[in-house]
């Protein structure tokens, strides 16, 4: 039987993984309990401790509030606070198919959430839950790439699993929706990935896991299954490594 190649991992989700198909936007429940139910399932059948870092493109971007003139700190709370949203909806969806689940977030809200804190986290992951880490890193002009750089090393995760969305199943030399001679790229450095100024993460979240030797697995979360795979090592994406 295949084992997980890490212990604990970060799984990274977009906000976007979560929008209704139609319009880009809101939570489509059939997505978000399809995820859920590939978490549940891989944190049991792997014995793998898993945590979640989630965006809120799907509800508001703090950076394109910014473009239209908003106040960029105002907008990127306001960012924050969406992402609460996707973390307490992913939630319902793992509890719903049988697997303990906390959200800890970052902007003390405790009425619905546990504020973030690393050993707490780390003892909910001991105990076979799932933790969804929301708000970000409770500051402005951060993105939820970092925050998930940041979480993994703060309970120390083995790796960043960064799912992607809209087709697209790892780092490619160009963007393969634009460019038809884009290549897929399986396997990079940190320093490839920031020299190359290839847009996986922001570069302030590459080079945080680059000095804190963090690999980083680029794949298609949309497409069913793939998380399992990801953790198992198939080599389904772009694994991006220091060495």
């Amino acid at each position: 039987m295949a084992e997980s190649q890490y212990r604990r991992v970060v799984l990274k989700l977009s906000g976007e993984v979560f929008a209704e198909s139609t319009t880009g936007f809101g939570i489509d429940e059939s997505v978000v309990q399809r995820i859920a139910g590939e978490v549940a399932e891989a944190r049991t059948d792997l014995n793998v401790e898993i945590a979640v870092v989630v965006g809120g493109g799907n509800i508001f971007r703090g950076f394109a509030g910014a473009q239209r003139g908003m106040d960029r700190a105002r907008a990127d709370y306001m960012g924050m606070l969406a992402t609460v949203i996707n973390a307490l909806a992913l939630q319902e969806a793992l509890e719903g198919a049988g697997q303990p689940t906390r959200v800890q977030t970052a902007i003390s809200m405790a009425q619905i959430a546990e504020p973030y804190i690393p050993r707490r986290a780390i003892r909910h992951l001991e105990k076979g839950r799932v933790v969804v880490f929301a708000a970000g890193t409770g500051n402005p002009y951060f993105t939820t790439d970092t925050t998930a750089a940041l979480r993994a090393a703060e309970i120390g995760a083995g790796a960043i699993l960064k799912g992607t969305h809209s087709g697209v199943d790892g780092i490619y030399s160009a963007d393969p929706r634009r460019d038809p001679d884009a290549v897929k790229l399986p396997e990079l450095t940190h320093f490839e990935v920031l020299n190359r100024r290839l847009e996986v993460m922001d570069s302030t979240a590459i080079t945080f896991c680059m000095d804190n030797r963090l690999p980083i697995i680029v794949f298609d979360v949309t497409a069913p299954g793939n998380i399992h795979r990801a953790l198992v090592g198939e080599p389904i994406g772009t694994l991006v490594t220091s060495a």
